[in-house]
């Protein structure tokens, strides 16, 4: 038997006016995920914990079959570890953002204008951070590039009890009402604000602005936690797996748990994504495991501009180039079992992830349901004939089991 899980991040979303009371899930043209819905085994699960922050986060570590009430200390720990970023056992690893801040004119007073800088280039960002290590580091505090707007900060022997929000969350909004408050906030906020005069006037901003583009003049650092002790898939479920993923979060996520993480050229985390590439390299990866987890990043990426259309275009294209080609692919193997979810909510209308229920489905070629009427959208929760998995991390559990 072969696994394949299917994670479009932040794919649900709210009935929206300008769709006609539709979501952008239930307006895509989706006949993939839609066919697996029709005949696949339905339900709802909460992937995030009552009380626990909905990020993608604790979402992705409860799809995994890991409790996050157990085994969650922080999203930047994760990070590193794909980063290739060792950590101390007393290190604070830092999500470091680059923004955009909009100022006033009297230059007293910012907004958070873009949590991903105008979603600068990795190429760019690789420049802006060097220099911004250069400027800031010490030997405490060393600051070290990711993808595109996703950095890492670590702070040795630091502090982890303060409270700093995630920069996605407050679009929009003063900054001086979100910056971090708690043990070590002084020099977390010298930091965020020193970074504003090395990047304010640096000549990869000066260019991007000339081009039209938002600078990403500012960090912001958020997401903090010490290094986790996840135990491996195999370990847990007696089975090799593979991940591909353009972001640095749940590659993270995959090494910890040991999985293969899959190099796919041309990934990127957002609309221009190769999303064939991730089908052909999981397809290719079942050779020689069981078990492969492929996670989509476009979807929330758009969720969090509030732009409908590249949403409506992200599920879309998840739809025929992931899903799709999964499905004409996987029938190489005698027997295989699908699971495709969302890993959490991005509504357009909050720009932020919620952590209500998501619909999931399973998929078993050698048990094909008949369930009428069904698509794959935000309906499915609503029905009368499905699995409600109020613990999340229990999902896993179900989607390997025997028999459904």
């Amino acid at each position: 038997m072969k696994y394949i899980v299917i994670v479009g991040d932040g794919m649900a979303d709210r009935p929206l006016k300008e769709l006609g009371g539709k979501t952008p899930l239930q307006k895509a043209f989706t006949p993939n995920m839609d066919r697996l819905a029709r005949e696949g085994f339905i339900g709802s699960v909460r992937t995030v914990p009552v009380g626990l922050h909905p990020g993608s986060d604790i979402a992705n570590l409860s799809i995994l079959g890991y409790d996050p009430k157990v085994f969650y200390t922080g999203r930047a720990p994760l990070e590193a570890a794909s980063m290739g970023v060792e950590l101390a056992e007393d290190d604070v690893a830092y999500r470091c953002n680059l923004v955009t801040l909009k100022y006033n004119k009297e230059k007293t007073n910012a907004i958070m204008e873009d949590y991903s800088g105008g979603h600068v280039s990795t190429d760019e960002a690789a420049v802006l951070i060097k220099d911004i290590d250069k400027e800031l580091c010490s030997d405490k505090i060393s600051f070290y590039p990711g993808v595109s707007y996703r950095h890492l900060m670590v702070w040795r022997g630091g502090e982890q009890a303060v409270e700093c929000s995630p920069p996605h969350d407050i679009i929009g909004k003063d900054i001086s009402d979100y910056l971090p408050t708690g043990r070590g906030e002084e020099l977390l906020k010298r930091l965020m604000m020193d970074s504003v005069r090395v990047l304010n006037n640096h000549p990869v901003n000066r260019e991007r602005v000339s081009k039209g583009k938002r600078p990403a003049n500012s960090i912001w650092l958020w997401g903090q936690g010490k290094r986790p002790r996840i135990p491996r898939f195999r370990d847990k479920y007696s089975i090799n797996g593979a991940m591909v993923s353009a972001v640095d979060l749940t590659k993270g996520l995959g090494l910890y748990a040991g999985f293969d993480i899959l190099k796919v050229p041309g990934v990127t985390g957002y609309l221009d994504t190769n999303y064939a590439g991730k089908a052909e390299h999981s397809l290719k990866a079942l050779e020689r495991v069981d078990f492969v987890y492929i996670h989509v990043e476009a979807p929330d990426e758009a969720g969090h501009c509030g732009n409908c259309g590249d949403k409506i275009k992200a599920i879309e294209d998840f739809d025929a180039l992931v899903v799709g080609a999964i499905l004409r692919g996987v029938k190489a193997f005698y027997a295989y079992r699908i699971l495709l979810l969302p890993d959490h909510a991005t509504p357009i209308e909050v720009k932020t992830h919620t952590g209500e229920p998501v619909p999931f489905v399973i998929y078993d070629s050698d048990s094909v349901r008949k369930n009428e009427g069904a698509a794959f959208d935000e309906t499915i929760t609503d029905r009368k004939d499905i699995l409600k998995v109020e613990e999340g991390h229990k999902l896993m559990d179900i989607f390997l089991k025997e028999k459904l």
